[in-house]
């Protein structure tokens, strides 16, 4: 073999694309390694010689720096100093016991070495927290009703009657795992997996806690200050770390999501950090221009209605919106102008606008309008 960059293109060498996961990568590695293991074809040299590109492929493929390198440079990332088997920089011995590792998750032979398992976290869980609209924009300490599981305070979480300890378990001496040994092409493997005795623990309670049945933890209703953070719109979720429930036989506790839940507030629509409001403008005032008060989250403020303003027009009142969750500052309060046209006009009112719009030389089809129009025709 000349060296790597003979070897052509490690994702094709491997069976999979240039995007592929990690995942992915390390199941097309083992499927390629058990094929071209030597063991499996006799100790065929062309075998042999595929099986360390293979290998080769996945060292480089399977570290992130290395792979990153290999995408933007090619072969040439290997460097001219690389070493091994071919000049491809891999020593067989070290590939071998990553294919022992991708395959078993273990090496084989002596010096294994268990490890203790321990109690497990408890679970996850999730609760639900209403919020007014102003606790969600200014942020708020909540008090939060939740039942969960939690350690058992009569045996401290360990499950055994006071005054008594567990044992360590006779099946897997402490270690939390069972180790099986069996005979493959690669020699002998072993293989680890969780006692079934105690559950991965290491411990077994032969005298179980009254209080907690074993458990180490019991169900209790427990009260907790949610400290809700400025800024936080409605769907939002906070996760409280080690405050969810406990986990069993003294394991650390799990996590609590709080699910928000934002009370609209009638007189603003938020649209992420901006809020939006409807501020009525008069006919007249639209015409002639005047000064308005607006509602905002801190106090009213004025709003200068500019001559000739059309219904839709948008004044913009910066840092008047939410404060931003992440970082500095707030958004902006935009004021939708809704000009209003009167409905109900007393008889000089609708003499008045009958002569505006005479003046502008507007036709109006009101009653007097139309009155006007019969006299004119029989005189």
């Amino acid at each position: 073999m000349a060296g790597a960059e003979a070897m052509g293109d490690l994702y094709e060498l491997l069976g999979v694309h240039p995007g592929a996961t990690d995942e992915e990568i390390k199941r097309a590695y083992r499927r390629k390694a058990r094929e071209l293991h030597p063991d499996a074809n006799g100790g065929d040299p062309e075998a042999e010689a595929k099986f360390k590109e293979v290998s080769f492929a996945y060292e480089v493929l399977r570290d992130p720096e290395r792979r990153a390198r290999y995408d933007r440079f090619g072969p040439a990332s290997f460097g001219a100093g690389a070493a091994g088997s071919g000049g491809m920089g891999f020593d067989f011995d070290g590939g071998l016991g990553d294919l022992f590792e991708a395959f078993f998750g273990t090496m084989a032979g002596t010096g294994v070495r268990g490890r203790r398992r321990g109690p497990q976290a408890g679970s996850d869980a999730e609760v639900m927290l209403e919020l007014d609209f102003d606790e969600a924009v200014f942020g708020a300490q909540k008090q939060l009703s939740v039942r969960l599981p939690v350690t058992c305070p009569d045996c401290g979480g360990r499950g055994a009657r006071p005054g008594t300890s567990p044992i360590v378990c006779p099946d897997c001496q402490g270690t939390g795992e069972v180790r099986r040994v069996r005979q493959s092409l690669l020699g002998q493997v072993v293989t680890a997996t969780p006692c079934g005795r105690c559950q991965g623990m290491g411990e077994v309670v032969t005298d179980p806690c009254p209080g907690c049945r074993g458990e180490g933890r019991r169900m209790e209703d427990r009260e907790l200050t949610v400290e809700v953070p400025a800024g936080v719109d409605d769907g939002s979720t906070l996760r409280l770390a080690d405050r969810g429930p406990a986990g069993p036989r003294g394991g650390p506790n799990g996590s609590l999501f709080v699910h928000l839940s934002v009370t609209p507030d009638e007189r603003f629509e938020r649209a992420g950090d901006d809020l939006h409001t409807t501020l009525h403008v008069g006919m007249a005032q639209a015409a002639l221009g005047t000064t308005l008060q607006v509602e905002t989250l801190d106090e009213s403020r004025d709003v200068t209605v500019a001559p000739g303003t059309q219904h839709g027009t948008v004044v913009r009142l910066r840092g008047l919106g939410v404060p931003h969750l992440r970082g500095r500052g707030r958004g902006d309060l935009y004021v939708h102008m809704a000009v209003d046209t009167p409905t109900e006009l007393t008889p000089r009112q609708r003499e008045l606008l009958t002569e505006l719009a005479a003046e502008r030389g507007e036709e109006v089809h009101g009653h007097d309008g139309v009155l006007s129009r019969i006299r004119s025709a029989l005189g």
